[in-house]
């Protein structure tokens, strides 16, 4: 393509998951009480981590990368189990924890790439719908937390002022939305940042302090926030935060293989894997989380009809140029926490929406199928409506059970197998099967036939 329209139809695919990228080193930066120099430097090294994984995984390297047009950011999968994390260590180690469990997580992942399409059948849309409702739903309170200030002992928290800023930013995105199409509607939640950050500037809610310190340029110094540490409990955490976006990198690269008809085989998948995770695992050496796929960015290929993979690729570009631009991390760093809470209500309902849209699929109408997203659901709800729930259990242990979305994600699994392919329970179900559909199998995961209905990545 001409270069100008290449850069600006990239700049777009930016534009749609910009504020996908920088929420989650922004959700763990605040809870681990990073200044906001530190913040604007975690989100920049996460600007700068989602780019090299875009361009690996766009312009591909041996057997590494789908070379689709296949954007990939930092995932929301891994907030709530991190936050377990930062509640479980000191200060101080929490993110040193944080990256090597993510390291360790990156490099069995990449191991696992070329035999995960054999595994793919446990993890069919019943316990993947399960696991991203979870995952909007343990984000939820997090935005809640921020819309009221984000700091619980500051004599601010909860006034109507924070109240009323989040509630106009969360008027402005849905006007934004409902009023407006294309590049505009696709970028709603950004313009509603900028909106709620111009308007909060009277009210007094802005620090733009950071700014003035920030260097126009400036690279994410490796290991900034100290070595890697492994923690066997945050390593399991973080490993099921893994296979839970491989499963959705799947699902995702078999929606776009449909739409640039280049259906997704066994190699692409393998490679597109060893992608997301190789990703991942250098990510943490940048201070940067995991990697996975942004299946927003694939409705806006399917809209634009613009397939090829080298406009993502001048997107990753933009993203590394990004991260290595500490006034543009700085400048997202002073958007106050009441507007980021008004902008999280969608942001993080809409991960929710989108997996109570993969359960649609599930095949709900088994009694099975039922009981799975019954009790994971119920389990993994535990630590966000029981806070303590497991107060007595071994420090080391909450790591995994504090976070809804491991716990819940453990539960669905177990429960998938026992009830959906262990014994002859399968043949039974298939048995019982509504003669209109298809008899396929409880524990397959058809391909998604459209972008929508592919499982979003957590953003």
């Amino acid at each position: 393509m001409p270069p100008l329209r290449l850069v600006t139809t990239g700049l777009q695919h930016v534009a749609a998951m910009y504020a996908g990228v920088v929420a989650p080193p922004l959700v763990v930066g605040v809870a681990v009480g990073l200044s906001t120099a530190e913040l604007t430097f975690l989100m920049g090294a996460s600007l700068f981590t989602a780019g090299i994984a875009t361009l690996l995984q766009t312009l591909g390297v041996w057997r590494i990368g789908a070379r689709l047009p296949f954007v990939n950011g930092v995932t929301f999968a891994g907030v709530a189990p991190m936050l377990a994390i930062v509640g479980s260590e000191e200060p101080g180690d929490a993110l040193p924890v944080i990256f090597g469990a993510v390291m360790v997580a990156g490099a069995l992942g990449f191991l696992l790439a070329p035999y995960f399409g054999k595994l793919v059948r446990f993890f069919p849309p019943v316990v993947t719908g399960t696991v991203i409702t979870l995952i909007g739903i343990s984000l939820l309170p997090v935005a809640f937390n921020w819309a009221q200030g984000g700091d619980a002992q500051a004599d601010d928290y909860g006034a109507a002022a924070n109240i009323a800023m989040a509630a106009v930013t969360l008027v402005t995105v849905l006007l934004l939305r409902r009023f407006t199409g294309g590049f505009v509607k696709q970028i709603a939640v950004l313009l509603g940042l900028v909106i709620g950050t111009l308007l909060a500037i009277p009210a007094g809610l802005t620090d733009f302090s950071a700014l003035g310190e920030a260097d126009v340029v400036g690279f994410p110094t490796p290991f900034h926030f100290g070595a890697p540490q492994f923690s066997p409990a945050a390593i399991i955490s973080i490993c099921i935060v893994m296979v839970v976006s491989m499963t959705e990198s799947t699902a995702d690269m078999l929606a776009l293989g449909e739409i640039v008809d280049r259906p997704a085989d066994e190699k692409t998948i393998a490679a597109g894997l060893r992608a997301d995770t190789l990703g991942s695992f250098v990510s943490p050496f940048f201070n940067g989380f995991t990697c996975s796929a942004f299946a927003q960015n694939i409705g806006l290929v399917a809209m634009t009809r613009v397939r090829s993979r080298f406009v993502v690729a001048a997107g990753g570009a933009i993203l590394v140029l990004m991260g290595l631009c500490p006034v543009a991390a700085a400048l997202i760093a002073a958007v106050p926490l009441p507007v980021l809470g008004g902008a999280g209500v969608v942001l993080f309902g809409s991960v929710a929406a989108s997996g109570i849209q993969t359960l649609v699929r599930a095949g709900l109408d088994r009694d099975s199928n039922v009981v799975v997203v019954a009790v994971s659901l119920a389990v993994g709800i535990i630590p966000i409506t029981a806070e303590g729930f497991y107060h007595s259990f071994p420090e080391s242990a909450r790591i995994v059970l504090d976070s809804g979305i491991s716990t819940g994600c453990l539960a669905a699994i177990v429960l998938n197998f026992l009830f959906n392919h262990l014994g002859g329970r399968r043949a039974e179900e298939q048995t019982v099967a509504h003669p209109m559909e298809p008899h396929a199998e409880p524990g397959s995961q058809p391909p998604p036939a459209h972008p929508e209905s592919a499982p979003a990545a957590t953003r």
